[in-house]
């Protein structure tokens, strides 16, 4: 059995905040299951492993011996979450938000032990607040409260539009943290003034406050930018095997310390181990990253689906050989009236990009071969005989037979 200072230590590696720090040991001292609450907003259908950030610290907290409550947000995505936006965040239909939801439920239980999950939904006590409570609720915050937060002060202070509805989305997260008696709210950096709000909220209302736990948000491949689709720099809990690997072996070496810590299942012991060897020099970065890669592939699939990604991972940089079992795809080879045929659509039609532009974009950097030959820069057309049969690489893990 952990002390409460082991559990906090654990709890601790990767956060950005706990705030307070103390309210959370003291009631770790009481001995009893916490109720640790994450509310998502089912805005988009699909999930990487940066939003899988949260869910992972979740899975900490239940294998310690505390109960979680997943809310899925139906009720305040019909509001839309201001946070860090400039503008309005376009309404979802209530069509939409079920059907995101279903998606990421779906994916998030990846992660969670369903035994230890409440799941709920809060349009069951959002949509059913007639006008009396509704302005119950509003009076506890003041707009002098809410424009502290930054993106509506900043959106104030530029005369950009802040619509009326999107002040009561923080509190309604509040209301969330009050109906469910949360112990400890979990979010992004990005979240912690609504965290604030819940806790705000219940001690005015009588109970004792949740305390605030903040997550780093995750870089992307790239190492830079935050892990995004539109940056084209996620991986996602989707992925096949040996993409996922992939795009893990891709990262920076200095961002593997924090994907141990936000991404992997690894245990923070032997985390806080590989980070002093790596700082010692005793521990080989390569090596490391592939233990990585290896334990993120397993933690949505199994170990042999893992160690053949691996393999499959070697056997393309390794020998530079084309991966075993590739797709075929019989493109439109009719040529226009140059006698060429448009490649950069054809990488697009196969799946190998998400619009010509990009396909354009991966020519253009280098990143198109031809039967292991790279097409040239700006070369977007060519003669239909070159894709005849050949194998066509987009990037350094996709390929396509031409049929």
């Amino acid at each position: 059995m952990l002390t409460p200072e082991e559990q906090l230590h654990i709890i601790s590696s990767g956060t950005a905040q706990i705030v307070p720090e103390s309210a959370l040991l003291e009631k770790l001292k009481r001995g009893k299951p916490l109720n640790i609450k994450l509310g998502v907003d089912p805005t988009a259908p699909d999930i990487h492993i940066g939003h899988a950030v949260p869910l992972r610290k979740l899975r900490q907290f239940q294998d310690l011996g505390h109960e979680v409550t997943l809310i899925i947000g139906d009720g305040t995505a019909l509001i839309g979450d201001p946070s860090g936006r400039n503008s309005t965040r376009p309404q979802l239909s209530r069509e939409q938000i079920k059907v995101n939801a279903e998606t990421y439920v779906n994916q998030a239980f990846k992660i969670l032990d369903p035994e230890k999950t409440t799941l709920r939904y809060n349009s069951e006590w959002i949509l059913s607040l007639n006008m009396e409570e509704l302005l119950k609720l509003m009076a506890q915050f003041t707009v002098a409260r809410i424009l502290e937060r930054d993106d509506f002060h900043n959106r104030y202070t530029s005369n950009l539009p802040i619509s009326l509805h999107e002040f009561m989305y923080p509190v309604m997260q509040a209301y969330d943290s009050v109906v469910i008696k949360a112990d400890v709210e979990l979010g992004g950096t990005d979240q912690l003034f609504n965290l604030l709000a819940g806790r705000e909220l219940m001690e005015k209302l009588g109970m004792e406050p949740q305390v605030c736990l903040t997550l780093p948000l995750l870089e992307g491949t790239d190492g830079v930018k935050k892990m995004s689709k539109s940056y084209g720099n996620y991986i996602g809990l989707t992925d096949e095997p040996s993409d996922m690997f992939g795009k893990v072996m891709s990262i920076p070496d200095e961002l593997m310390v924090k994907y141990y810590r936000l991404a992997s299942t690894e245990s923070v012991s032997a985390i806080d181990e590989i980070e002093a060897g790596l700082a010692n020099d005793e521990l080989h970065p390569n090596k490391v990253k592939r233990a990585l890669a290896r334990n993120i592939v397993a933690a949505y699939y199994d170990e042999e689906q893992a160690n053949a990604a691996e393999e499959q991972f070697d056997l393309v940089f390794k020998k530079h050989d084309v991966p075993d079992d590739i797709a075929e795809y019989t493109p439109d080879l009719t040529p226009n009236e140059e006698g060429l045929v448009y490649l950069a659509k054809i990488i697009h039609d196969a799946g190998l990009a998400q619009s010509v532009g990009e396909a354009r974009r991966l020519i253009d950097g280098g990143g198109v071969k031809l039967n292991g030959d790279a097409v040239a820069p700006k070369v977007y057309n060519v003669e239909p005989e070159k894709l005849k049969d050949c194998v066509l690489q987009v990037g350094k893990r996709k390929f396509i037979k031409l049929v």
